[in-house]
């Protein structure tokens, strides 16, 4: 399923937005280091574990998953304003590096078009009902893209129900639930806040 815009995300091309975060590539599993990540930094972890200096986030065509290995991005949200915008700029680029753009078919633009529309709703609803998102992080692999918002909040995400198309408000959860393959809410015994994830395929 897909969404109708009024333009097509993946015909415009990165965005320079000074979102940075940290870019980790490599082999399946590999995931790389999952700590000590700040905004305004940003690096790639090759196969071999060593960190090199990143280029641009918008140039990071070096780390597409044309490999098939399992790809990792991470943006810190400290001390972030324009969290929504900076979190869509953010995929865009990691859309491009990983090859889902530019979009050569409708179904891949489609493809696209939904990611960033489902980054966009959590990083929404993290705004909305957990103070705020504190991490934006996105995996590619096996040509499905995982987003997943960390925040600090207690509360859990649900579609509101019964949904109803024309009452303002509410329709967040449910675009995430009609949209992905996936998703669902994970929580580490002990510590404060939860991840709210999503999987989207791209198209056959």
């Amino acid at each position: 399923m897909s969404t109708t815009r009024p333009y097509s995300p993946g015909d415009r091309g990165p965005e320079p937005s000074g979102a940075s975060g940290v870019s980790e590539g490599g082999a399946p599993g590999s995931g790389g280091p999952e700590e000590g990540v700040s905004a305004g930094h940003a690096a790639v972890i090759g196969a071999s574990g060593e960190a090199s200096p990143s280029p641009s986030a918008g140039a990071a065509a070096g780390t597409a998953a044309g490999g098939g290995g399992r790809q990792v991005r991470r943006l810190s949200f400290d001390d972030q304003s324009g969290v929504v915008p900076l979190a869509r700029d953010f995929t865009r680029q990691a859309l491009y590096a990983w090859g889902w753009l530019p979009s050569a078919t409708a179904d891949q633009r489609a493809a696209a078009e939904d990611v960033l529309l489902v980054v966009s709703e959590l990083v929404t609803n993290a705004c909305l009902h957990a103070e705020g998102p504190d991490e934006l992080r996105i995996t590619c692999e096996k040509k499905v893209i995982r987003l997943e918002v960390s925040d600090r909040g207690t509360g859990q995400p649900a579609p509101r129900t019964p949904h109803r198309a024309g009452r303002p408000g509410g329709h967040g959860m449910f675009i995430v639930q009609r949209l992905c393959l996936d998703w669902g809410v994970v929580r580490t015994p002990g510590v404060a806040g939860k991840r709210v994830w999503a999987e989207l395929g791209a198209p056959g």
